[in-house]
């Protein structure tokens, strides 16, 4: 404002000085004409000495109004460029691009970004527009550090998540196989169905649960896992055989309504381990003497989305962005470990596949899982 000022100021000056000379010599020379005109007559010398008055006088009333109209000039001019042009050319942009520059050491990202129809198109407003193009840059490699350092901490509670089930699964191997080769005994020295039938089932159950072990080493190292096209729907009837195992279940009304063809692409055994731990989260999430459980399934871009909902409780909000870390969980204290979504978060995953949760807006959870389809 003021360096402006003073240019308008010193440039004033200057025309004034300039002006001056010319002024003189304009009525320099109408002197000098009325001069020869009044000694061409008889008694000029009054008129003579007149003539020098009226001329210092002239002089004096030029300069004055020069003066005048450059002064109204520079005024009009200051007030023109402070009034409008400076504010709407130079004072809203700059003051604009603060604005956004604070938005952005505060980070908020709504108001960083200055809006194309705020950005002229003079030199301010490209400045702006590498601003706007510095700043999204920024942003993109803030969101792919993020993306990053969230990989990397995944792969970090896999890691620590590994370790943790190959130390269970060291332990559980060997009673396991003590258990199985018991109940194989027994078998042996019965002949009574009823005996026989639960004995079997007792065998299915431990076989299944040293399966389950083996998964566990997974976490830890590669392992070369069978992956073959599977039907959905026996695989969710099993995972609810083995979780209607609990007396709670028995009072849930449960509907598996996936069609007999819907296949996917998976290992079996690692499917069903997914199943039960969602289904049993479903079970222990719902409150009070009854509830309903409800599977389907649907198609969508060479993937299978299965869906399980319940009308339980749902997922408190400041659990659910983090429900498929380990350890998170609302039953630390009962019966839960907050494993069981982290595992199958795990096996989903190394399906090819995904694994969301949310909540329905009727009430209770959902969680959907999305697997490759079989052709």
């Amino acid at each position: 404002m003021v360096l402006h000022n003073l240019f308008f100021l010193v440039l004033t000056c200057a025309a004034y000085f300039s002006l001056i000379p010319l002024f003189e010599k304009l009525v320099a020379d109408a002197r000098a004409r009325e001069v020869s005109i009044i000694q061409q007559l008889p008694h000029n010398a009054g008129e003579v000495k007149l003539s020098q008055q009226s001329y210092q006088s002239a002089v004096t009333r030029a300069k004055l109004t020069l003066f005048l109209i450059l002064g109204s000039i520079y005024i009009l001019a200051v007030l023109l460029l402070e009034s409008a042009i400076m504010p709407l050319y130079v004072y809203r942009p700059l003051r604009r691009m603060l604005e956004a520059d604070t938005a952005t050491q505060a980070g908020d990202r709504d108001r960083e970004m200055i809006p194309p129809e705020e950005i002229m198109g003079d030199e301010i407003g490209q400045i702006m527009r590498s601003r706007n193009e510095t700043v999204a840059a920024l942003r993109r490699q803030e969101d792919e550090l993020a993306t990053a350092l969230r990989r990397l901490e995944e792969q970090d509670r896999l890691v620590s998540l590994g370790l943790l089930s190959a130390s269970v699964a060291h332990e559980l191997n060997t009673p396991l196989a003590v258990l199985n080769g018991s109940i194989e005994k027994l078998i042996e020295t019965t002949t009574d169905p009823h005996t026989l039938e639960r004995l079997e089932r007792m065998k299915r159950v431990a076989q299944r649960l040293q399966r389950i072990s083996e998964s566990l080493v997974d976490f830890s190292k590669v392992r070369s896992t069978r992956m073959e096209p599977i039907a959905i729907r026996p695989l969710v009837d099993e995972a609810w055989g083995l979780v209607a195992i609990d007396e709670k279940a028995s009072r849930i009304e449960f509907l598996n309504a996936i069609e007999p063809e819907d296949r996917v692409i998976g290992n079996p055994d690692r499917l069903i381990q997914v199943f039960v731990n969602l289904l049993r989260n479903a079970v222990n999430a719902i409150e009070g003497p009854s509830g309903r459980i409800e599977v389907n399934a649907r198609k969508q871009k060479g993937r299978t989305l299965i869906t399980i909902e319940d009308n339980g409780r749902g997922i408190s909000a400041d659990i659910l962005p983090d429900i498929f870390d380990a350890f998170v969980t609302t039953r630390l204290d009962a019966r839960g470990t907050g494993l069981g979504l982290t595992v199958a978060h795990g096996i989903v995953t190394q399906h090819g596949g995904t694994i969301t949760a949310s909540n329905r807006p009727e009430g209770g959870a959902r969680l959907e899982v999305s697997l490759p389809s079989a052709v």
